[in-house]
């Protein structure tokens, strides 16, 4: 039973992830849709709005309550709770917590206000790959793992996709 609880759990994990890193694109793609021409603006927006609308309550939203769920089920079957679990614990409410800022955005953008700009939502859309990448190395990795290496490395890699965000942005402008 376990095994089973833990492939759904993990299958819900990616689906989850889908849904968040996809939304975030059609968030951009939505906002650059309105520095278009009226005309073409109002039927990319059109289309966004549907495919955002069904990715967000037909993926993203049913994706995170079922990874939720088989997770805390899962934590049913452990003893005690080893640090890296509650470590996990803790980015996993604190990604939550970026599903629901995504939400806000989601309801911003349907009522028509655009209140961050692309390159923001470029930035904002990596923040799910840096916890994707946390959440990953603290489980498989463990007590193996040293907090202040992964936090460094963490850092790393922020620095790291902060510069390629601006470079592509130079790029697209130049």
């Amino acid at each position: 039973m376990f095994a089973y609880l833990k492939a759904a759990h993990i299958i819900f994990i990616v689906t989850w992830f889908a849904g968040l890193f996809y939304i975030v694109r059609l968030f951009i793609y939505n906002r650059e849709a309105f520095d278009k021409p009226e005309a073409e603006g109002q039927i990319l927006r059109g289309q966004f709005e549907i495919m955002i609308r069904r990715l967000w309550y037909g993926i993203t939203w049913p994706s995170c309550v079922l990874a939720l769920g088989s997770g805390l089920t899962l934590l049913y079957f452990y003893e005690t709770w080893p640090v890296w679990l509650l470590i996990k614990l803790s980015l996993v409410f604190f990604l939550f917590l970026y599903h629901l800022s995504l939400g806000a955005i989601y309801h911003n953008q349907f009522s028509g206000k655009f209140s961050h700009t692309s390159s923001q939502l470029r930035m904002w859309n990596e923040v799910a790959t840096v916890f994707l990448i946390a959440i990953v190395v603290l489980v498989v990795v463990k007590q193996a793992i040293s907090l202040v290496w992964g936090l460094m490395a963490l850092m790393l890699l922020i620095l790291v996709l902060t510069l390629a965000i601006r470079i592509y942005r130079n790029l697209r402008k130049g």
